[in-house]
């Protein structure tokens, strides 16, 4: 059987689940002759991740056998299958049921009988999704949106059921492209009008009036615009982290947990590419990332270098006006990006908030006296942002955090915050500035 779109989308979501990979990257090993074989492989990938709980719950629902008990690889042909019979029109059932048949015979050869048999019990109820039934309002979220209970439970804690259910269902919309403008290069019209000549749809960002929304760029790598430097991508909200943090020309930035870089490129917008900005990364590969995007979009001012943001650096003592820490986190408020992050073992999280702290103890002592810390995390769980602050202020009263102001419909308080998904078209996310007395 050749790696077809149904192919291509069953072995990248076994290999997300049988060690963690990220399924783009296996899709980009996927069906390569045809575009509308790798869109329909992403589409599959994408949805079923999106909405497995709900893809579960309708074969149940329509077939009377649990998933729950099938071999896992019998329940990812089953789910790709069943969302395309559920979720995409345009996908003859017939197909849907066959081109399932056919990969249960290829991986799963004795599994073959019953997934036909399931199949065509569920293609009679084809792009008709089951009415969600649960004895709790959390279960229910949880099936319908298909997160994790105990996430479900803990969101409805912090912010009741009506915000929840508003944050469940944007983290399965699209999210946009958004590419801030390198305005030491060219504008935000300029740019507009030579994407537009290329036929990528272009539309204005509402939060900055550097930064576009696009669509139907094919490879952004392959671009001309993009190799010349003239953008790079970042959600707004990642942005907002800079701008609170309100570095100038002239001063010394730090940004300890750099990769991929987006961070220290606004930075040195912000900057206007005069003064000292030094990005870090753990991983020696990553910062060499940072580095080759500075050298695509002219940023001279930025030397990276591989560091870990949880231990001291002498030479870097007092040094700076401004230090940004965008720390390691859950990644909950991006799950749109990533659809697949939803599905974490919770105990591995646990550790987080520790390491968080650590983070922010260490970098702590590399501001100047009165300047700026700014924590961020694109989570919007409590434990890993206001309790992380509140931690490190209760050990640290030389710090105090700080009002900023955001474009609306955010606002900035002194606790630090939370921009939830769904909130204003944004990722999720958590700033906080402190200030050194």
């Amino acid at each position: 059987m050749p790696v077809n779109a149904r192919k291509a989308a069953y072995l990248a979501l076994t290999a997300t689940r049988k060690r963690g990979a990220r399924p783009e990257m296996v899709l980009s090993t996927g069906p390569d002759s045809d575009p509308r074989e790798r869109a329909l492989a992403q589409n599959i990938v994408t949805g079923v991740l999106q909405n497995a709980f709900l893809l579960d719950y309708a074969l149940l629902r329509y077939t009377g056998r649990d998933p729950g008990g099938l071999q896992p690889e019998v329940r990812d042909i089953l789910r790709l299958s069943v969302y395309q019979l559920l979720f995409l029109n345009r996908v003859p059932a017939h197909a849907a049921v066959n081109q399932g048949v056919e990969l249960a015979r290829e991986f799963t050869p004795r599994a073959a009988g019953l997934v036909n048999a399931l199949l065509r019990r569920v293609s009679a109820h084809a792009g008709v999704l089951p009415q969600v039934e649960a004895p709790t309002t959390e279960e229910a979220l949880s099936l319908r949106w298909s997160h994790p209970l105990w996430l479900v439970r803990e969101l409805t804690a912090l912010y009741g059921p009506e915000k929840t259910e508003r944050m469940l269902a944007a983290d399965n919309e699209p999210s946009p492209l958004t590419a801030q403008v390198n305005t030491l290069k060219t504008s935000a019209g300029e740019l507009r009008r030579a994407l537009e000549r290329r036929g990528i749809g272009v539309s204005d960002c509402p939060y900055f009036s550097d930064a576009l929304y696009l669509t139907g760029t094919g490879a952004l790598e392959e671009l001309e615009e993009f190799q010349r430097g003239l953008f790079y991508i970042q959600d707004a909200a990642a942005r907002f982290a800079v701008l609170a943090s309100g570095v100038k020309p002239g001063e010394t930035v730090l940004d300890l947990c750099a990769a991929p870089g987006g961070k220290s490129f606004a930075a040195a917008i912000q900057m206007e590419n005069r003064g000292d900005l030094r990005a870090f990364d753990i991983h020696e590969k990553k910062a060499g990332l940072v580095a080759r995007g500075a050298a695509r979009l002219g940023f001279d001012m930025i030397r990276t270098a591989a560091g870990d943001a949880s231990r001291f650096d002498p030479a870097l003592e007092a040094v700076a006006d401004a230090v940004l820490c965008d720390v390691p986190c859950s990644g909950f408020g991006v799950i749109r990006k990533k659809p697949e992050i939803r599905y974490k073992d919770p105990a591995e999280l646990e550790r987080l908030p520790g390491i968080q702290l650590n983070i922010l103890k260490n970098a702590c002592r590399y501001v100047k006296p009165g300047g700026r810390l700014v924590y961020s995390t694109c989570t919007v769980l409590k434990r890993e942002n206001e309790d992380v602050i509140r931690a490190f202020l209760e050990e640290n009263d030389g710090f105090e955090p700080v009002s900023f102001s955001l474009p609306a419909p955010f606002a900035g308080q002194r606790e630090g915050t939370v921009i939830l998904p769904g909130q204003g078209g944004t990722d999720g996310f958590f700033i906080c500035v402190l200030r050194k007395k």
